[in-house]
Formats: structure tokens, sequence, C-alpha cells
């Protein structure tokens, strides 16, 4: 007699079903369960990615869809108007300020002629111009720490309603090596637009500390510079304009991940680092060519010598451990000066933010004036070029200066006003308070309120 082979689950014979699946131990399935059974997972499957919230998502679309297709409109009128804002907190620099207020200025110009953006300033263009593509011009800063490369980026994304971010290229790595990818960087720009995708494409971007990213050596070397030249590599295409992927919580990229893809192609680059010892490299390119006994050329290399960075040539910088593709993609150079000791004193004094109105502001909320005289200030000024840090040296030395007079003050309770001349800086005598009855008896100093 032939066992007649049926399905463990429905019960259907072999004769019943198209198919029937043998397991061990004498189970067996047929091919209408195995569909049963597919559809109830399936089902179950969308019930549950349909219940499932995302955790710590930003939304991608956090305007309106007709805010998103809006042109972009640029308020300022004029490179002079950007310049302008930029003298209220940055003393000194007119030739970086000039070559930053002309590139913001031409980048929404460029962007108006595309129908992106909006300049106020409409004029007729000729017809022989008007297929005409201007393409960006990035910009590279070079100086010596604490000449005011950040502060330049931030005052002008302070004066500018645009979308502007700042990233530091010492965190970035190539990809697949711990440490931020490229693409992170226009994360902070997304999130600087409020996740608007459309608005970041017009934004502008400040990279600090790009000489960091130089190549460790001049020679070919058979290990990966993964923190140099690589991420070089990996700025080049994003510098020129490219659709980017980027991660929408930051971090490192994986294959499961929704990326947002941005387009480069008008988003403005800035980079600044300080290149130290880069002015070696120039004095040595300048050097060869004054070699013998012609004194006119001599004469001219020590003039040289004095600002040695303003006669800076793309060799120099590839010298220095840039890749030639990235230089090219930064066409504007400007290179910012060291401070004088006059601009050190109206960093003290006379911009918006002036640091001595700083420590002004603060004793007057406990009801007390500061007063520094101007021998005092040039002291202050004196040792600041001394420590050749520029104004970060300015900080430190007053902190130092201010900080018994910040924490005796306000607990004597009777002191109207604090004067601080030069022997008070030099450690001479004890810090003046004077009582609230005499304190019109001082002359011939700088008072700040």
């Amino acid at each position: 007699m032939v066992k007649l082979n049926k399905c463990s689950f429905c019960g259907r014979s072999q004769f019943e079903v198209k198919r029937l699946i043998a397991g061990d131990d004498g189970v067996f399935i047929c091919d209408q369960c195995v569909a049963m059974c597919m559809d109830a997972l399936s089902q179950e499957f969308s019930d549950f990615m349909r219940r499932k919230e995302p955790v710590n998502e930003p939304k991608l679309t956090v305007v309106d869809p007709q805010q998103q297709s809006e042109i972009f409109k640029f308020n300022c009128k004029t490179p002079a108007d950007i310049k302008g804002m930029l003298d209220e907190y940055v003393i000194g620099q007119e030739t970086a300020k000039k070559t930053l207020s002309v590139a913001v200025y031409n980048h929404y110009k460029r962007l108006s002629s595309e129908g992106i953006a909006e300049t106020g300033r409409k004029r007729k263009i000729p017809e022989d111009l008007r297929d005409v593509e201007v393409e960006k011009s990035n910009i590279l800063f070079i100086g010596p720490t604490g000449c005011g490369k950040t502060l330049l980026a931030r005052t002008l994304a302070k004066a500018l309603d645009v979308p502007f971010a700042i990233a530091d290229a010492t965190t970035l790595t190539e990809a697949g090596y711990v440490g931020e990818d490229v693409e992170n960087i226009i994360l902070r720009l997304i999130q600087a637009a409020d996740y608007n995708v459309k608005k970041a494409e017009c934004g502008i971007v400040y990279v600090d500390e790009i000489d960091k990213i130089g190549r460790t050596t001049e020679n070919i070397s058979i290990s990966r510079d993964v923190s140099g030249e690589g991420v070089q590599q990996a700025l080049l295409k994003m510098l020129e304009g490219t659709i980017c992927n980027v991660p929408p919580k930051g971090g490192r990229k994986h294959p499961e991940q929704e990326y947002i893809k941005v387009d480069t192609r008008n988003i403005l680059f800035i980079c600044g680092g300080a290149f130290s010892d880069l002015d070696k490299i120039v004095k040595e390119r300048i050097g060869k060519k004054v070699l013998g006994f012609n004194v006119e050329n001599d004469e001219q290399f020590k003039e040289k010598s004095e600002n040695i960075l303003h006669f800076l040539q793309a060799e120099d910088l590839i010298k220095f451990g840039l890749i030639p593709e990235f230089v090219g993609r930064l066409p504007a150079v400007s290179v910012l000066d060291n401070l004088t000791k006059e601009d050190l004193k109206m960093v003290l004094l006379s911009t918006k933010n002036a640091m001595i109105k700083q420590y002004a502001k603060l004793l007057a909320m406990d009801g007390i004036k500061l007063t520094v005289t101007d021998d005092a200030i040039d002291e202050i000024t004196e040792q600041a070029i001394k420590m050749k840090t520029g104004a970060r040296a300015l900080r430190s030395t007053l902190e130092a200066l201010m900080l018994d007079i910040m924490y005796n003050a306000p607990k004597q309770g009777d002191v109207e006003e604090v004067v601080i001349d030069r022997a008070v800086f030099l450690k001479e005598v004890e810090p003046i308070f004077v009582k609230r009855q005499s304190s019109d008896i001082f002359t011939g100093t700088a008072v700040l309120d």
C-alpha cells in the first residue's frame, strides 16, 4: 500500500496541491501554505514599518515647498556696503576686506544672472553677453595667527542675511577613516539654512585651518596621507561643484542611510590658514634670483623681505604641501598682514566690540566706571607685539591685568571708578580704586563709560 503524503499545516494531500515540500521527520508543507505565510509576514513587516517612528531624525522639509522654490534675496547693495560692515569689527586688512566684499557680491550677481538669487540691482545685459557663464572664485586667506582671518568670516556671517557655516579642516579625514567626512562641512551649511536645501545651495562656507591638510612630504609615499592629501582630494569636486550626498545626522556614512543631495556648484568657499613657514619658501625662491653682485636687486630683496608673503605664487603653495588641483580651485588669494601697534590700539579702543569696552561693560554692571590711561594702552600693545600672536595677545594680556581688579572692585561697594595707568600695568603699584567722592580728579585719560 502506497503512503499518501499530506501537508502538515492544512492537511491537503499531494494530489490536491501543486507542490509539497518535505522536511525532517516526515513533515511537509504545501505551496499554498508557503504563500499564506509570505503574505502574513509581508503584512506584519509593513505594519511594523508604519508604526516605527524615526529617532532624532532631522526634518528635511522644515519650510513650505513654495518657499523652497522662491528666488534667494541678497540685500547688500554694493561691495562698499559689505566692506563698511566689516570695518566696524575688523581693523586693517584693507586688501582682504575688499577681496572678500567683491567676491561675495560677484557670487550673488552670478546667481542673479542664473535666476537663482536677486541682488536688487537689475541692469540690462547686452545680447552678446547673455550666454556667457560666470564661474565662481573661491577665496584663500593667508596670514599669521591673530590677524583676523576667522573674525572676517564671523563678521561676514553676522552682517549678511545668508546661510553661512564655519568648519575646521583639522578634523577632516579621507573617507573610510576615523574622523569627519568632508560632507559634514555641507551639513553645517544646511543646518544654518534650517534644512532648506535650496537656500543652503546659495550659501557661503568658511573652512579654517586649511594649511593643516597639507601633504606631510613632497616625496611619493606608499602609505596613505589620510588627513592631508587625502582630504584635499576629497575637497576637489566639492569646491568646483558637484552633487554630494550629505548624511542628515552627520558622522560616518552608512549604506542604509537616506542622504541629502546638495549641489555645491553655487556655494562660495572661503579657506583660511596661518601657513607657518610659508614665508621661508617664498624667501628662498626670491633669494635665488639675487645671487651675485647686483646691488639693485639685493636692495629690492631686502624691501620685499619685510612683507614677503605679498609676493606669493602658486608654486610656493604647492611646495608647502597643497596639491596643484586644490590650488587651482582657489583662484583669489589674499594675504593678511601682521597688526601694527596702531592697529592693536584700535582693536582695544575703536572697534564695535573693542576689548576695553567689553571690560568697561562688565564693570558698569556693578556701577563702576573703567578708565585706562594712554600710557597704559601703549604698554599693553607693546607687550602684545612681543608675544607675536596678534590680537589674541591682547586678550591674554588684559585677562592677566584685570583679574585682581574684577575680583576686588565689586566687593568694596563704594568704588565708583577704576583707574589703570602704566604703573598699574607694570605692577609697580596697586590698582587705583576711586571712591564716589573723588571720581573726577584724574585727567589725561582714555575714558570708556
